[in-house]
């Protein structure tokens, strides 16, 4: 009887130790002086210092089928972020630094450079986000990802302390919104863009969407990355800062009300900012309603700050756009706009 190895049914030990000889720089670059250990340990190891009464605070997240493009188009380099900022994002919301953030990346067929162009991406935003790549998971699952295929999550730890803590307690009728815009679809709706681009529009991607990219670069373009923007706001304006939002799934109608307390809803001027093209031309192309719009995609605001209306005046520029205000009827409510 033939003699049969792991490798035979499709998963190569050796190739998952070449993915963590090229990987290992990338992550040690990330490292800060809480991280203990090295690449390698079962677990990941990070020593919490310098805080009164810390609250851990943790998100996780995908980057969904926004990767079905990364496929199509053969790049990969970009989704890493995507992965790290959708979870880094989140828990900004709550005011947390981030720590840590650890990985899980399942693939067909395990190809070593691929799998560093991917976590190369995701050692860049961890750096950028100020936060650790402690550890990770490869994952390769033969007969379940078509050769070339792969999923990839993520967790981010952080923390704030307790007196610092954002909630919608802090909400008051007369706050301001700020907008901090979006680098563009980020990580979500991607089922109705790719329905649209390669199903109706019967698009490639390799189409000239402006003098700088193609279709397929704009819709992979990556998710921005908030805390190095939030964090310092943060400190500077401590409690005047009353919330934030990360427009992700459900777009501005399901998202906004999240940080708001019971009753409360805001009045948004679509006006008050560039909509940027890609989601006009999804809307045009798509036949997409207005409110479908505004509840699917960012519509270019991926971030929005709630702040009391003494220092609204302080948010001005490119970066920041003044959207709207609190006010004491429950719902969201949008107005204007050019979609």
């Amino acid at each position: 009887m033939e003699q049969l190895t792991y490798k035979d049914s499709g998963v190569d030990i050796d190739a998952g130790n070449e993915s963590v000889k090229l990987i290992k720089n990338f992550v040690r670059s990330t490292y800060r002086p809480e991280v203990l250990g090295d690449i390698g340990g079962f677990g990941g190891l990070f020593a919490l210092k310098n805080y009164d009464e810390p609250i851990l605070v943790s998100g996780t997240d995908g980057v969904g089928t926004k990767l079905k493009i990364a496929f199509k188009l053969n790049r990969h380099d970009t989704i890493g972020q995507d992965a790290v900022a959708m979870c880094v994002n989140d828990i900004l919301v709550q005011g947390a630094e981030p720590l840590f953030f650890l990985d899980y990346l399942a693939v067909g067929k395990l190809n070593p450079a691929q799998v560093a162009e991917i976590v190369r991406g995701v050692a860049n935003a961890c750096k950028e986000s100020g936060c650790a790549l402690i550890g990770g998971e490869t994952a390769e699952m033969s007969g379940f990802y078509s050769d070339g295929e792969y999923d990839i999550a993520g967790f981010a730890v952080g923390v704030v302390e307790k007196k610092s803590l954002i909630t919608s307690a802090r909400v008051k009728i007369g706050d301001v919104l700020i907008g901090i815009p979006s680098s563009g679809l980020h990580s979500n709706g991607f089922s109705l863009v790719r329905k649209i681009v390669f199903e109706r529009m019967k698009f490639t991607g390799d189409e000239k969407f402006s003098d700088e990219k193609t279709l397929g670069e704009e819709l992979l373009t990556p998710t921005r990355l908030y805390p190095a923007t939030c964090l310092p706001l943060i400190k500077k304006f401590g409690e005047k800062i009353h919330g934030l939002v990360h427009v992700t799934g459900g777009g501005f109608y399901d998202n906004i009300p999240r940080a708001l307390p019971k009753n409360f809803g805001v009045t948004i001027d679509a006006d008050s900012w560039r909509i940027p093209k890609i989601f006009k031309c999804l809307q045009e192309w798509g036949n997409v309603p207005r409110r479908e719009m505004f509840r699917t995609f960012n519509c270019g605001i991926g971030m929005i700050l709630i702040v009391d209306a003494e220092i609204a005046d302080e948010f001005s520029g490119e970066d920041f756009y003044t959207i709207g205000r609190v006010v004491d009827k429950a719902g969201v409510e949008i107005s204007g706009g050019e979609l």
